[in-house]
């Protein structure tokens, strides 16, 4: 995309591929709990559902038809995670490293093709936090990654949980990004029709996890940890009023934290796939050019079309500030520039 005459690069940074090796070897332990996307689903959207992944198969495996959606969308460079199915944190230990690895080791395969139009996030069995560290210094030292995708929470176990105190330390001291990114919503018994355990379940759980992110003192301890909240970050960038003033209220809400929360939430980096321009200028208005970063969801059916339009419809961004949320962020995180 060319702006005032200077080529600025586009950078997709939530995109997904599926590792159908690593499906392979968890399939025979999987049961529809462990997925609440289905587990709180109606029968239409599981069918949807299913056919969804069927019509996408491609696009999540083959890196020529990748490519020509890339160019087609005018999208420079992805950012490739796994498939947040594969996170596998149900798994027993052992075999969830093994299917992290498999993810892992695709995923760097994925980002050596092509010229350098993909970069790769991994992922680690956050099971078992010795397992997890030791993945996450493989994925940096020996395969290149730049990123880990995590999911909102560990088979129901909040992040903010002291065991995991290890892996946050260790992803800030490799200077690693963090993307947050939900699989549904774990309490969705109200949430079973018109595909709400995504519609409104995915940025709950990202609220709810970046809540406990703050007032468990994650953030607090780790000042240089970069974590990126995927669809936005959920509701909690635009309503942290309601946590500050709690904070000011009660003794419950500052166990862990000697700053207000938004202060918190104001380091944190967020994706642009909220789908409406009047959200995303909130967001720029408030948190800076500099803490948003271009993403689709590819190639799900909840993705961004035109992310490129949508971030040259907000009105007042002057072309540094594009060319930051476009892919210099992205860039500047992942270490790549």
């Amino acid at each position: 995309m060319a702006v005032a005459g200077r080529q600025m690069l586009r950078v997709d940074i939530h995109c997904h591929v599926l590792t159908p090796a690593a499906e392979a070897l968890a399939s025979p332990h999987f049961t529809i709990d462990k997925e609440p996307t289905l587990a709180f689903a109606n029968a239409c959207t599981r069918q949807i559902n299913a056919d969804q992944r069927g019509r996408i198969h491609g696009q999540s495996t083959d890196l020529s038809i990748r490519l020509a959606d890339m160019d087609r969308m005018g999208i420079d460079q992805q950012v490739i995670s796994p498939a947040p199915t594969q996170y596998y944190y149900w798994l027993p230990p052992d075999l969830g490293c093994e299917t992290s690895r498999l993810v892992n080791d695709n995923l760097a395969a994925c980002a050596a093709h092509a010229s350098g139009r993909f970069v790769a996030m991994g992922t680690v069995p956050l099971q078992d936090t010795r397992l997890a560290v030791e993945e996450l210094v493989r994925c940096h030292d020996d395969l290149g990654i730049r990123g880990i995708e995590i999911n909102s929470h560990v088979n129901g176990e909040e992040l903010a949980q002291d065991r995991l105190r290890p892996f946050f330390a260790k992803a800030e001291e490799l200077g690693m990004l963090l993307f947050l990114h939900p699989l549904g919503f774990t309490q969705g018994q109200r949430l079973t029709d018109h595909y709400f355990n995504n519609v409104i379940g995915n940025p709950l759980e990202s609220t709810i996890a970046i809540g406990h992110l703050i007032f468990g003192g994650v953030l607090d301890r780790h000042p240089g940890l970069k974590i990126c909240g995927a669809h936005g970050g959920g509701y909690l960038p635009t309503y942290s009023g309601r946590m500050d003033h709690a904070h000011g209220a009660r003794d419950d809400c500052r166990l862990h934290i000697k700053r207000p929360p938004s202060e918190y939430v104001r380091r944190l980096f967020f994706d642009t796939v909220v789908f409406d321009k009047e959200h995303l200028a909130y967001m720029v208005q408030r948190y800076g050019a500099d803490h948003l970063l271009m993403g689709t969801d590819y190639p799900y059916d909840m993705a961004e079309s035109d992310p490129n339009g949508l971030i040259a419809s907000l009105a007042g961004l002057s072309d540094p500030e594009q060319a930051q949320i476009l892919g210099g962020n992205a860039h500047r995180l992942l270490g790549l520039a």
